[in-house]
């Protein structure tokens, strides 16, 4: 008996192009982003002063009893005390999942169900949790401070409170986070050990978590938002951060079957590898990616020829961009037209550990409802992309068969491939 396949079953999206399937199918088809002014970034201290920023929720205060979020979603009090803002973003997206997925409360919590995360953490409550400790003593800080703002926040939150039963963990290799997330909840699946398994990242999306990455130098400083986030244009100066969450159901193929499940797609396997080359920067000619490429091919029985798509890490950054297209030619060659590479972090900004399962899932959502998202905002392409079929405008066709790629600190790469259902 073989291993079992595995499909999408449910979505949910909480992010700077839309706060749902709907409206981030719309974004994507028009090329429409989420980039604005963000006040925080306005004093003379900031070189930055734009952020993806998530629309509908006010939870830049560090205390919770400040938070709203949209019509709809419920978080009682006792939730929310030992939240970050990205648990509330991920809370409304897993609400959004469910329902999506049609699962029922006994198809959530049991044995059968686990729950991998990725998140930063909270640099802003972390923060607030160490001046207060400092100032006025540590029995003075709450004691949800913890949960609310280290790294596991997120699965410490979602697997409490939606009573995961099955495997849970969270995940930390940086931008590359969610993707080894959504790689090994399909292991999970394929050896039979989870009959399903939600997958969830997200960030917060203030002046904490996103400012101190202009002190690598790494963010955009332009102020008009078609220009900042531009990934393969010549003059692109680096990304704009934004955050949110997503979170996508994987069920085998049984549940699927039993359940009567809608699919977006199937998953048909990933691979990673790592640059072994800088702390902070992808390797020159991008090995990392290209091995993880290679191997998420394998894995899945697909040849490059065969890919028709590839959503690109590509975050507007002048080494990373570059290193990407390396990788891209070294593995499906140069002058065809095929298959097309776009980056979606042109509307979205560049979600950090959310980023993988967001564009993992804008490549599902496409694969379901019929298009292929281009690249926004290039004027004029970096010479690097030559032999590279650039898309520059949304086609109102889905492809068979999408890569998407990811790339975090450490030179930690990992490449997801899905097929259209």
């Amino acid at each position: 008996m073989g291993s079992p396949r595995v499909f999408v079953t449910g979505l949910g999206f909480i992010t700077s192009i839309g706060l749902d399937r709907a409206s981030v199918v719309d974004s994507l088809r028009h090329l429409r982003h989420g980039i604005a002014r963000y006040a925080p970034f306005e004093g003379a201290d900031s070189p930055v002063k734009l952020l993806a920023t998530v629309k509908g929720f006010e939870v830049d205060s560090p205390d919770f009893e400040d938070w709203k979020v949209p019509a709809g979603y419920t978080l009682r009090r006792e939730v929310m005390r030992s939240l970050a803002p990205n648990g509330v973003y991920a809370w409304c997206a897993m609400q959004q999942c469910i329902a999506d997925a049609g699962l029922a409360p006994a198809e959530i919590s049991n044995p059968d169900t686990g729950l991998y995360a990725a998140s930063g953490g909270s640099p802003m409550l972390l923060f607030r949790q160490m001046v207060k400790m400092n100032e006025v003593g540590v029995m003075r800080c709450p004691p949800t401070g913890i949960v609310a703002s280290i790294a596991g926040t997120l699965n410490f939150n979602l697997v409490a409170g939606f009573k995961i039963l099955g495997a849970s963990t969270g995940f930390s290799s940086a931008c590359a986070s969610s993707g080894h997330a959504m790689g090994f909840a399909y292991d999970e699946i394929r050896l039979g050990r989870q009959k399903r398994m939600f997958v969830v990242g997200g960030e917060d999306c203030n002046r904490e978590s996103m400012l101190p990455f202009a002190g690598m130098r790494a963010l955009s400083v332009q102020t008009d938002p078609t220009k900042a986030s531009r990934p393969f244009d010549a003059a692109r100066d680096g990304f704009v951060g934004t955050g949110g969450a997503v979170v996508m159901l994987l069920e085998s193929e049984d549940e699927v079957l039993r359940r009567g499940a809608t699919v977006y797609c199937e998953f048909l396997g990933w691979g990673q590898g790592s640059d072994g080359h800088s702390v902070a920067m992808s390797h020159p000619q991008g090995l990392g990616l290209k091995l993880a490429m290679e191997r998420a091919l394998a894995a899945s029985g697909v040849a490059p020829a065969e890919v028709d798509y590839i959503n690109a890490h590509a975050t507007s950054t002048p080494i990373g961009d570059v290193s990407e297209l390396r990788a891209i030619k070294a593995v499906f060659g140069e002058g065809g037209t095929r298959p097309w590479v776009s980056s979606t972090k042109a509307l979205t900004g560049h979600g950090l550990s959310l980023s993988s399962v967001m564009e993992a899932a804008f490549c599902a959502t496409a694969l379901k409802e019929g298009f292929t998202p281009g690249s926004a905002h290039i004027e004029k392409l970096d010479p690097e992309a030559a032999g590279v079929a650039i898309l520059r405008e949304t086609l109102p066709e889905a492809p068979r068969v999408a890569v998407s790629n990811s790339s975090g600190f450490g030179g930690a790469n990992v490449t997801v491939v899905l097929r259209r259902a």
